[in-house]
């Protein structure tokens, strides 16, 4: 289960399907929690396809909380830490009636804290698929990740091979591969070895760092990803992605708040809409290496950008940036989610290409 704390939010996100358990069987937990908290929870907006609400908790009139004149001041961590544990509760319960711990129904994020003035996107996650029977593999390496790495290791030798034929051509010709031109006061990269006239590299490099041939970066690329966003990162032991079988889970929660643009973007000034989006890997070595490595891409600010959605056609909205992410759980690549075999070595090619490797 996912918990997000925002200080001074009265705003929790809750699965659609915790909620209607609250309203129903669970109203007694829901007037316990009411009259030992002094605060009421009422749904305030659901989400797209039912799966997610957000819920607001204020003072109960008459209560200790508007006595004290504490009625406008921000919800204490107490209070959203007790109506979690709640939720959370709700969901066990749920879980028993449903069948037992084998299949759990539950999708992440099931709880989390909107900021207050937040426009986050609430979308229903997918369907939880059936746990493997197979849970002696929990501590072997699936098969799928030996093809990922064998894939990873060709693709490194075959970027190798291609770099040296690259150079070696290059050096026959003497020409620029920017401008197409005889090379006019040789530069060569370090790296990779390609070489180029200096005023072509020099432009070049004031559009991005990287070498124009294999991509290789020079220097910390930075992106222009709104400054203010969040990367929270939760296991689940027990949800188990399609090809990656005796492994839990690893969701990664993006979560971003309104806000206006800079000089690095589109349209200064312009405000922009906030949005939560939520994203999947498989708790392996592998998976925490890639999760490792998006860690830097977002601290790099290159995991997202602003501009025109490419699904809703959208404009001044955030959108991804060039860095795949898996959003589904299953379905498999035309749904963005599992089985993908191949999925770990391109993402770690994409981040490579942008300067995010493991050294």
């Amino acid at each position: 289960m996912s918990v997000r704390a925002g200080q001074g939010s009265d705003e929790v996100l809750v699965s659609q399907a915790v909620w209607d358990y609250l309203a129903a069987a669970g109203r007694p937990w829901l007037i316990d929690f009411q009259h030992k908290q002094g605060m009421s929870a009422g749904i305030i907006r659901r989400g797209e396809r039912g799966g997610c609400c957000a819920v607001r908790l204020q003072p109960v009139e008459g209560s200790r909380s508007t006595r004290s004149g504490m009625m406008d001041g921000p919800i204490s961590s107490e209070t959203r830490k007790a109506f979690i544990d709640l939720c959370r509760c709700a969901r066990k319960e749920m879980s028993k009636q449903e069948g037992g711990p084998k299949r759990k129904r539950a999708l992440l994020p099931c709880v989390g804290v909107l900021d207050q003035n937040g426009e986050g996107n609430l979308q229903a996650p997918p369907s939880l698929p059936r746990r493997s029977q197979r849970q002696q593999q929990r501590f072997r390496k699936p098969a799928d990740e030996e093809v990922c790495a064998m894939l990873h290791e060709a693709s490194l030798r075959k970027d190798m091979d291609s770099g040296i034929g690259s150079h070696s051509e290059a050096e026959d010709s003497g020409i620029c591969s920017i401008c197409m031109g005889d090379i006019v006061e040789r530069t060569t990269l370090e790296k990779c070895g390609h070489s180029f006239c200096r005023s072509c590299l020099e432009r070049a490099f004031k559009v991005k760092q990287a070498c124009p041939v294999c991509r290789l970066v020079y220097g910390q690329l930075v992106g222009n990803q709104p400054a203010n966003g969040s990367m929270m990162v939760e296991r689940d032991p027990d949800m188990e992605l399609p090809g990656h079988e005796g492994y839990g889970c690893i969701c990664i929660i993006y979560s971003f708040p309104p806000g206006v643009q800079t000089l690095d973007h589109p349209n200064p000034g312009v405000r922009y809409p906030g949005t939560d989006r939520v994203a999947y890997l498989p708790d392996s070595p592998e998976g925490n290496r890639v999760l490792g490595l998006l860690r830097r891409a977002f601290e790099q600010r290159l995991i997202f950008t602003i501009g025109t959605s490419m699904t809703t056609g959208l404009q001044n909205v955030i959108t991804w940036n060039d860095i795949h992410h898996k959003t589904s759980i299953f379905g498999g690549p035309p749904c963005f989610g599992y089985p993908d075999p191949t999925y770990l070595v391109r993402v770690t090619e994409e981040l490579r290409e942008k300067g995010i490797t493991m050294n």
